[in-house]
This record gives C-alpha cells, sequence and structure tokens, in this order.
C-alpha cells in the first residue's frame, strides 16, 4: 500500500472565505477538506494542530465550529504523489496486437489509481503484461481511452502506441464505436424497445451521483428487452453517448434500475430467497447471488487504430450474472421477448 507523502518544505498559501450560510455547522477540518482537494481530512487535522492553518489570524482546534465572514489562510504543502508500479495481475485478454488490447474486466476491479486506489489496478496489470502504455494528459492512465465503474464488468480497451490512442480516443469523441451492454434491472420494462432521451448532470444533493437536469449534457441510450421474468427484466443497451453513469441513471429514470445497484437502485444485493417461493431450500442460502450492479459491457465494435479494419471484442457474462439469470429462469420466468427482426 503507498501512502501520500508531503514536501513541508515546499507550501504554498491558500486563502478560504466564508460567504455560505448552508455551512455554519462544519468542522474546521471538514470544510477546509471539502474546499481544498487532495488532501485527506486526517492530513488537514495534522495541519491545523502543526500551526498551518488561522482563522481569522488565530490558530483554532480541528473542531472549530466555522461561520459566514471568517477568513481561513492554509499552508498548503506540496504532495508527493506514489508512482505506478507493473503488477502481476492475471488478465483475460480478449484481443491483442502491437497496437491495442481488449480486456475482459472482472468486477470490483479498478480500472486507474486514485486516491483510496493506489495499487491493484488495471493500469497496474496492464504495466505488468505491456511493459509499456501510450502517455496520456493523466500520468495514472496510460493507455486508458474509456472506462468501466468499478463495479461495472466487460469489455474495455488499452492501447499501446500514442498513435493508436489518438485514433481510438477519436472514435469515441465521434461517437462511430458501438458499445453493448447487458443488464438486468428491477421491475418489468413497458415497451419491448426504447430510447431514453434525457441529460445527464452531477446530482445537486450528492456529488458522488449523476442525475437527469434540465442544463445537463445531452445523452441518449436505446435498450431492448432480451428476455422478461415476473418483476424482473434483461435488456441490452446501446449508449450513443458516453456519460458518467449513463445507463445506470437512465434505467432508474425510467423506473428500471439496474439489480443490486446501491447508489442508483437502493437494494445492493439479490438473493436466492428474494426469489424462490416459501418452503424452497434455497431460502436457506445465504451467499447472494449478485452483490454489485448487474451491468456487464458485453460487446465493443470499433475500427482498427492501424489499418481501418473493423474490430468486434466480446466477453461473456459474469459468473454472478449468469447465476442471477439461471435463478429468474428457475423460480421468476416469464414467455421470451421474440427477436427482433
Amino acid at each position: 500500500m503507498k501512502i501520500t507523502r508531503v514536501d513541508m518544505q515546499n507550501l504554498r498559501t491558500v486563502e478560504l472565505d466564508v460567504r455560505n450560510g448552508a455551512v455554519e455547522d462544519y468542522r474546521l477540518d471538514v470544510y477546509v477538506t471539502k474546499r481544498v482537494p487532495g488532501y485527506s481530512r486526517t492530513l488537514v487535522q495534522k495541519l491545523i494542530k502543526d500551526g498551518h492553518v488561522s482563522v481569522n489570524g488565530k490558530a483554532q482546534r480541528p473542531s472549530y465550529e466555522i461561520t459566514v465572514g471568517d477568513h481561513i489562510v492554509v499552508n498548503v504543502p506540496k504532495l508527493i504523489e506514489p508512482q505506478m508500479e507493473p503488477e502481476d495481475i492475471p488478465l483475460d485478454v480478449v484481443y491483442e496486437d502491437d497496437y491495442l488490447l481488449a480486456i475482459n474486466k472482472s468486477p470490483r476491479f479498478v480500472v486507474h489509481p486514485a486516491a483510496g486506489h493506489w495499487d491493484g489496478t488495471l493500469v497496474n496489470a496492464l504495466l505488468h503484461h505491456c511493459g509499456v502504455l501510450a502517455e496520456t494528459d493523466d500520468i495514472y492512465r496510460p493507455g486508458i481511452v474509456h472506462r468501466l465503474d468499478k463495479d461495472t464488468s466487460g469489455v474495455i480497451l488499452a492501447a499501446k502506441t500514442i498513435k493508436a490512442h489518438g485514433a481510438l480516443t477519436d472514435q469515441f469523441e465521434n461517437r462511430t464505436i458501438e458499445k453493448e451492454y447487458r443488464a438486468i434491472v428491477w421491475g418489468e420494462t413497458r415497451f419491448d424497445s426504447d430510447v431514453i432521451d434525457a441529460p445527464l448532470g452531477r446530482d445537486e444533493h450528492d456529488r458522488e451521483k449523476m442525475a437527469v437536469r434540465k442544463n445537463g449534457k445531452p445523452a441518449s441510450t436505446f435498450y431492448k428487452a432480451l428476455e422478461r421474468f415476473a418483476g424482473y427484466t434483461y435488456v441490452a443497451c446501446f449508449p450513443k453517448t458516453g456519460r458518467t453513469h449513463q445507463i445506470r441513471v437512465h434505467l432508474a429514470h425510467i423506473g428500471h434500475p439496474i439489480v443490486a445497484d446501491s447508489l442508483y437502485g437502493g437494494k445492493d444485493a439479490v438473493f436466492s430467497r428474494d426469489l424462490c417461493a416459501e418452503g424452497d431450500p434455497a431460502r436457506e442460502e445465504t451467499d447472494p447471488l449478485i452483490c454489485r450492479q448487474a451491468l456487464h459491457a458485453f460487446r465493443i465494435c470499433f475500427t482498427h487504430p492501424v489499418g481501418g479494419a473493423p474490430l468486434e471484442c466480446s466477453a461473456p457474462l459474469p459468473e454472478d450474472m449468469e447465476s442471477t439469470l439461471a435463478a429468474l429462469r428457475k423460480w421468476k420466468a416469464r414467455p421470451r421477448v421474440p427477436e427482433a427482426r
């Protein structure tokens, strides 16, 4: 595990004026942590105790309750950020050549290093597997041209060369790449297929979440019901744009959040006892069928960045989604939706 270090010989001064009445009940350490990104609350508390933070010209304790009109001065040390290291982590390689590779990412696998996840990421594994990746503007995302949430499984692309990275990035920006996701959602969708057009932006009340907002960025997702169950639907989703959490928010917006999506669907797991009838021995099983959002990047179609040949990469459903579907077919069966012509 890497520890973020600081250079106390290299300080810069940050001045903060408290002007919002809604923050009056904030502790000093909480407020400074929120206003100075990248610095943990533990580090901010140490800075306060060591005399590097003042309020209206006086030293205060971390527990000091700020109020409107307070003038806070913080002497912020330079962060010495951890360096990325190759790690021998097994990868499920779907496709690879001299320019790019496609990986079937497992659930719980963080894509790139960031605060709280400096080790054990896909980038660490790729550096070990490839030796070198295309440099990007973000030193912690070499080779990465798009992203998947930590708990979303499936196909993700990485570039080995700068030329390949540029060409793939252009395809994503120009929306010429076709992506297909598979999801299991709560409830039975009203339509066999439909387009969800709803602009997305940051949730006003929870910065961890995205939300449908009138002034958000345009976002469009086409979905198709593949299989119906009593109280559930298995769907294919084709996002036309690539907004953060797009499929998860769009499906929740139409009243069908993804199964086990704790952020947008409430319940964070599905058990056999949720599906089977009274008296069934399966009701005694304690392990969940799935305990992360039931969302999988199933297929991606694009043009090879060198040569222009069309490529299609796909990844089978992971075990937790297969197990959930098997349980639904056993206990919540409905007639199958006919294939679209």
